[in-house]
């Protein structure tokens, strides 16, 4: 990392010097011909069973050497001129015995068929695949110019080469290598003013500590994992509506910054939800696995996408820990590697159990994670959601209070109240029109008033409007709102909203009193009725506290007045020149806005829809009556109606817990939420997929790994928690070898191993296998890694390494 010249440029050129400048080694299968046979033969003589042509197999040793169909064995140790492969891949090309066959579309260079007849020369020595044998820990070549381990590598190589490495950077290029490579900013002014003035020898490590301790660290690591997670905020497929998974994301960038040990940083991704009393966290970190797509579309069959689904985190925790091409697999033996479609679907069967259905949920369009999820309080959450409990309690404490209280004043002050009321508005109507109003879309649209004093709304239809009616009031009370929606011809679908199919959503609606002097008083619209609502979206979502839902009229299909009232808890006094401000915002579908409506108010606390006064008539007539003129009778039914329907003390005191209780629910309802892994109780049954097609099932299977690489670890359960441990037990040939190429990718341009994404057959040889090996197993089980932020190195540490490689 300290030199002009970077490592990686380095290796690349190791690796473009002369193909055989280690020609007085003896060929390694390995190196040298398995890429050879890959590209070219295996396709036809390889694991593929079905594929395989005249009996013939070039991947494993012990049938390489068997006679073919033909009787002639293809390779015959030591002697190349009598061995059949050297025969055919020297014929021409026209001719029909030649290999690889001419409309295959595979091919070997002239300098690749020398190369196999001198290995068969050599005794055809065969090598199990480097990537399956798991790594040992190489003695760090001894080298005067080198103190690093790395260095030693590299420097030791490039001797042997001809090569060596240039001087060190200067200190301004070193710190902005160093701080874009780690939190992906370039350092600022101050910082290489005091990187430049530090003559310590420890200058560039306290640097590097100070990065590596930076919150930016998080976000730049987290970069490339995101896409190995395929991370996305939306559900994709045609309709592609969005969805949360931010909390899994801000689980990964602070897993790096408080430095999480790969190991457990594996466990709790890939099964944290069946750890043993799993936290919050670890349960959120399972959203890896739930970064997929879901399928919302019309039509599709759910057991299908469910198939899809399991198979989808097949490939990705292949792809991501093991850098193999498990995909190659779900339809057929692998081609290249030794995977036969049966482990293939064993594997799958590690991934089958969630409890999921494997499709966007019912109301995933509308922005909702589909189960299985969980909702996450942070700590400012859990004080507010602490407040709102305590709320609810002193709310029922005091309705149990009010309940055994006497309330025979308050009935002879309600009744006095209601005689009043009734002699004042006896001819006064209920719902009073506004007028003088005026009407503003804050997104754009226009209004046009018409004859029966309702609004049309024109011109842009935004894609979240919010209208706002302002209106004179006379002086006297304010109670309440009636909002009467209207289908129109010229709204689409000649019905009752702006969206394309005549629908809208009403997500909140806010009142207020402007007096002529003081502040606006907010008026608290607590009690909503309409005469119809859409299924699934009825009025009460209205002002609910989350913004996901509202109160819909299923304009497609309904094109008939509709009429909604919004009431406060209690009426609000308007001065002389008061204003009325009434506000309707459509914040939960893109689009749905009202279309033509009217607007009325009232002063009667207990008005109806129907535009009737608040009491039933039966009441209203006892109410009219002199109270020496009321019978016995008369008078308990007044007083049973005030206990069980007016307002009195004791039902105000229960609409206090009512709304106590629905503003906990709401804030419960509004906390985020992230998609994670549940495993069914029971494991589900896995079949393979007869050309890995849903509705095939064949063999079934149980959960198992591909004989190639190593057993589970004794004791470890067979389900997902011991796929994961299994993954980073420190005797994986796979895991630390790919983390470690890959962070060496990240810094210094390409890995040690090219194709970082496939390590099986099809992968390059690794530039310093060596050196590669080496890292591996300091990785899992670190003797040299340096103290991080003072802190010695702990297995599987992942500043450790970085660190570690950044001061190579």
């Amino acid at each position: 990392m300290i030199r002009t010249t970077s490592v990686g440029i380095l290796l690349g050129m190791i690796l473009t010097a002369s193909p055989f400048s280690w020609a007085e080694e003896k060929l390694q299968f390995n190196r040298d011909i398995r890429p050879i046979l890959s590209n070219a033969c295996f396709h036809c003589h390889g694991p593929d069973e079905k594929e395989r042509k005249g009996g013939l197999r070039f991947d494993l040793e012990a049938a390489a050497f068997k006679p073919a169909k033909s009787g002639n064995p293809a390779i015959i140790k030591g002697n190349a001129k009598e061995s059949e492969l050297t025969y055919r891949i020297f014929l021409s090309e026209d001719d029909e015995e030649h290999m690889p066959p001419l409309d295959s579309g595979k091919s070997i260079t002239q300098e690749q068929k020398e190369t196999l007849r001198q290995w068969i020369d050599q005794g055809a020595e065969y090598q199990g695949h480097w990537a399956f044998i798991a790594p040992k820990r190489p003695e760090v070549p001894a080298h005067a110019k080198a103190k690093h381990p790395v260095d030693a590598f590299l420097n030791t190589r490039l001797q042997a080469e001809g090569l060596e490495m240039k001087n060190e950077a200067d200190k301004e290029t070193l710190l902005r290598r160093a701080s874009l490579d780690l939190t992906g900013l370039p350092p600022t002014i101050q910082e290489m003013d005091a990187f430049a003035k530090d003559s310590t020898t420890d200058a560039y490590e306290k640097a590097l500590d100070r990065l590596l301790a930076s919150p930016h660290f998080g976000e730049r690591m987290a970069l490339e994992w995101l896409d190995l997670a395929r991370y996305a905020d939306s559900n994709g497929f045609q309709s592609d509506g969005s969805r949360d998974m931010w909390l899994w994301r801000e689980w990964l960038i602070g897993a790096y910054n408080r430095n999480l040990p790969f190991d457990q940083f594996t466990i709790e991704q890939l099964a944290g939800d069946m750890l043993p009393d799993a936290t919050e966290d670890q349960i959120v970190a399972t959203g890896f696995n739930r970064n997929h797509r879901l399928n919302g579309e019309g039509g599709r069959i759910v057991e299908e996408w469910f198939v899809e689904t399991v198979i989808d985190r097949v490939e990705t925790t292949g792809t991501t820990w093991l850098a193999l091409t498990m995909t190659c697999a779900r339809c057929h033996d692998h081609k290249y590697d030794p995977i036969s479609q049966k482990e293939f679907f064993e594997f799958f069967a590690f991934f089958n159990s969630n409890d999921e259905s494997g499709v966007l949920a019912a109301n995933g369009k509308n922005g909702f994670n589909t189960m299985p999820f969980i909702k996450v309080a942070s700590t400012e959450h859990k004080k507010k959601q602490a407040e709102l409990e305590v709320k609810l309690k002193e709310a029922e404490k005091a309705a149990q209070s009010a309940q055994k209280a006497d309330m025979s004043a308050a009935f002879e002050k309600w009744l006095a109240a209601e005689r009043e009321a009734q002699a004042n508005n006896k001819d006064k109507p209920v719902w009073i029109s506004l007028s003088g109003e005026s009407v503003k879309s804050r997104g754009g649209a226009t209004f046009k008033k018409q004859p029966d004093g309702s609004w049309l709304p024109g011109g842009k239809n935004p894609v979240h409007d919010v209208y706002e009616i302002e209106s004179t009031l006379a002086p006297g009370a304010f109670a309440g709102i009636l909002l009467e929606c209207l289908p129109d011809a010229r709204i689409p679908n000649k019905s009752l909203g702006r969206y394309s199919n005549g629908n809208f959503v009403l997500t909140r609606v806010e009142a207020e009193i402007r007096p002529s002097k003081g502040k606006p008083v907010p008026v608290k619209l607590t009690r909503r009725l309409a005469d119809y609502s859409q299924k699934g979206w009825d009025i009460s979502f209205v002002n609910n506290g989350n913004r996901k839902n509202g109160w819909a009229v299923n304009g497609p299909t309904r094109r008939k007045l509709i009429k909604a009232m919004f009431l406060a808890d209690s009426p609000i006094k308007v001065s002389k020149d008061g204003k009325l401000v009434v506000r309707f915002f459509h914040e939960t579908l893109n689009q749905h806005n009202m279309g033509r409506f009217r607007l009325s108010f009232t002063a009667d606390k207990g008005a109806s829809l129907d535009g009737k006064p608040g009491l039933p008539s039966e009441i209203s007539s006892l109410v009219v009556k002199a109270e020496n003129a009321l019978k016995p009778a008369e008078k308990a039914k007044l007083e049973k109606h005030f206990k069980t329907t007016a307002p009195n003390p004791a039902s105000q005191a229960n609409n206090e817990v009512a709304q106590a209780k629905k503003a906990l629910e709401n804030f419960k309802n509004s906390l985020p939420s992230t998609m994670v892994m549940k495993e069914k109780a029971l494991p589900k049954d896995a079949f393979i997929l007869n050309r890995g097609e849903y509705d095939q099932p064949t063999e079934k299977v149980g959960r198992n790994l591909p004989a190639v690489l190593p057993s589970l670890p004794e004791g470890e359960p067979v389900n997902r928690l011991g796929l994961a441990r299994w993954l980073v037990s420190g005797e994986h040939p796979l895991t630390a070898r790919v983390w470690v190429n890959r962070t060496w990718e990240r810094l210094f341009g390409f890995g040690i191993v090219k194709t970082s994404e496939n390590f099986g057959s099809q992968a390059e040889w690794p530039m310093h296998p060596e050196l590669l090996d080496w890292l591996a197993v300091e990785f899992a089980k670190p003797t040299v890694l340096p103290k991080v932020a003072g802190k010695p190195s702990k297995p599987w540490d992942m500043k450790g390494m970085i660190k570690f490689l950044m001061m190579s």
